[in-house]
């Protein structure tokens, strides 16, 4: 069987999965759950088009990735086919461990169990699979192998990920202001000492490129309708999960319900294998369905929040660059409780309040965006650039936000 396979990408035209190994893992379950988690999780109620998943965002990162390997080969880098398949792979699967909804509710159904470790465990289960055929993917993934630059390329702040979804995220949302110019960034990849670095002409690319990833986070996945939306997901999820945990019967698919009433960490994850098998099984439409059978429970919050959603009735969401004071929060309690008759503890379910923050570059963290200059200094890109701006994009910006109905502004 030729396993050797091309598809056609809206984003980049003709992709090829280079090896057998790379096409059976595209092939198994794990991988083809992808398909079923959408990219931007609640986007398309802002951005209709925003309906990409993660099974396209894993294969166009491969892309990039395996256009990135012949960038360095070209420039003398040596890198074995072992290792190009490696690096290929760790970009494959590096959002394996996803769920429902991609990143909004990574705390609602979980207790703090990142998507990346889950991603590791899943690596960890397909590598003994393959009998070992990942060993060098997962080091690459978790960052341990000998030649750190293939860790940058999975995951840095110019990674393959990240220049993949701001393409990818641009195209589909219609926000052309996002797209990072990948294709100039690549080609001007290079590696000093095993690690990444950019050729010193590539400095205004990567100020182009961090423009566009702070334009896509205000303007599209922090844009304030869009956390809205995800604010009510979460207080969905959160409000079924309290319900089910104080004995009473809400409807779910077996998988979900599971993890509605029990608090399960990573421990558990480690301690109980059948776990993992059960969160393989989750994906959007366990969510979609249970919310459209919420829509008509007996708790009030809950109904209400799931019709809400359905029907695209989305909160009233006010930011500002200063918390809300107390006395507010509680005026808008209070009106939420008058207006649908609800007791003060139910009432406070309806009102979401918390805060987003986005800095389009760590020019002070431990993993920066390297320039060689021509003298053959390395030094970070905020340094080696005459512009302010890069080292302006470093500044984290922070709003505060609350949520609720509609209704009661009126």
């Amino acid at each position: 069987m030729n396993k050797k396979k091309i598809f056609n990408d809206p984003v980049y035209g003709f992709v090829t999965v280079p090896t057998e190994l790379l096409f059976d893992l595209i092939e198994h379950p794990y991988f083809q759950r992808l398909r079923r988690i959408q990219q931007l999780g609640l986007t398309g109620f802002v951005y209709p088009g925003a309906l990409h998943t993660r099974f396209h965002h894993a294969l166009g990162a491969m892309h990039l990735m395996s256009m990135a390997l012949r960038t360095l080969k070209d420039k003398g880098v040596q890198i074995s086919a072992a290792e190009g398949q490696a690096a290929l792979a760790a970009i494959l699967l590096h959002d394996v461990g996803h769920g429902p909804l991609s990143h909004a509710l990574e705390t609602a159904i979980f207790d703090e169990v990142p998507h990346e470790q889950l991603s590791l465990y899943l690596m960890q289960r397909l590598n003994a699979e393959h009998n070992g055929a990942l060993d060098r993917a997962i080091a690459i993934f978790q960052g341990s192998y000998a030649r750190p630059f293939f860790h940058q390329l999975v995951s840095s702040q110019l990674d393959m990920d990240r220049l993949d979804y701001l393409n990818r995220d641009s195209f589909y949302t219609g926000v052309q202001e996002g797209r990072p110019g990948a294709d100039r960034l690549i080609k001007m990849l290079t590696v000093v000492d095993e690690r990444l670095a950019l050729e010193e002409k590539a400095i205004y690319s990567v100020e182009n490129f961090l423009v566009s990833r702070r334009l896509m986070y205000w303007q599209v996945y922090l844009h304030k309708t869009v956390t809205s939306a995800e604010q009510m997901i979460i207080r969905i999820v959160q409000r079924a999960r309290d319900l089910v945990r104080s004995g009473h019967e809400v409807p779910a698919s077996a998988d979900l319900h599971f993890f509605l009433a029990r608090a399960v960490t990573i421990l558990d994850f480690e301690k109980d294998d059948t776990i993992l098998q059960r969160f393989v099984q989750l994906d959007d439409h366990d969510i979609w369905g249970a919310v459209k059978m919420w829509a008509s429970h007996s708790d009030r919050v809950l109904s209400y929040l799931s019709r809400s959603l359905l029907d695209r009735r989305l909160f009233k969401i006010i930011l500002q660059t200063e918390p809300f004071e107390e006395e507010m929060k509680a005026g808008v309690v209070e009106l939420i409780a008058e207006h649908f008759n609800l007791p003060p503890s139910e009432a406070s379910m309806l009102m979401l309040t918390g805060r987003i923050s986005n800095n389009a570059y760590d020019a002070d963290g431990k993993d920066t965006i390297d320039v060689l200059t021509k003298s053959g200094r390395v030094v970070n890109v905020a340094e080696a650039s005459d512009l302010p701006n890069i080292r302006a994009l470093g500044q984290r910006v922070e709003k505060h936000y609350i949520c609720y109905p509609k209704e009661i502004a009126q």
